[in-house]
C-alpha cells in the first residue's frame, strides 16, 4: 500500500525530522513506522541517547500515523515512559498504531525500539484542526 500523499507533505516541511536523518520506512491509515540511528550529537553527557531525542522519534511517527487520514492532525499531548538506554550508533525504530478516533480525537500508541528491544513506550493525544 502506497504511503498517503498527506504524510508525504508533511515530511517534506518537517526541517527537525529531516534534520535528524529521520526516515518513513511504513505509512498506512492509522499506522507508521520511522526510523532514526543515534548521532553524536544526540548523544547527553552520560553517553546515552538523549531522551529527547528518543521522544522526537516517536513524535514523528505518531504525527505521520495521526495525519494519515488526511486533515491536518496535530498532538494535543503525550507521554513518554523510557524502559532502556540507546546509545550512540543504534538504529532505533518507532511503530505508531491508532487505538482509537472519536470526533476530532484519536489516541496512539508508538514503541521505540532497538532491535527486538523495547526502548520507550509513548501516548499520544491527537486533535484533528482541519477537514
Amino acid at each position: 500500500m502506497p504511503i498517503p500523499d498527506p504524510v508525504l507533505r508533511m515530511l517534506e516541511d518537517d526541517l527537525a525530522s529531516r534534520s535528524l536523518g529521520m526516515e518513513l520506512v511504513d505509512a498506512g491509515p492509522g499506522h507508521a513506522t520511522v526510523r532514526m540511528v543515534v548521532r553524536d550529537t544526540m548523544v547527553n553527557g552520560h553517553a546515552l541517547a538523549h531522551g529527547g531525542y528518543v521522544f522526537l522519534l516517536a513524535d514523528t511517527a505518531f504525527a505521520c500515523a495521526c495525519n494519515s487520514h488526511g486533515p491536518v492532525t496535530v498532538a494535543a499531548g503525550a507521554d513518554v515512559t523510557f524502559v532502556a538506554s540507546a546509545r550512540l550508533g543504534d538504529e532505533l525504530v518507532a511503530r505508531a498504531v491508532e487505538r482509537v478516533k472519536y470526533g476530532r480525537n484519536g489516541i496512539y500508541d508508538v514503541t521505540v525500539t532497538r532491535g527486538d528491544e523495547v526502548i520507550a513506550e509513548f501516548r499520544g493525544r491527537s486533535r484533528t484542526v482541519s477537514s
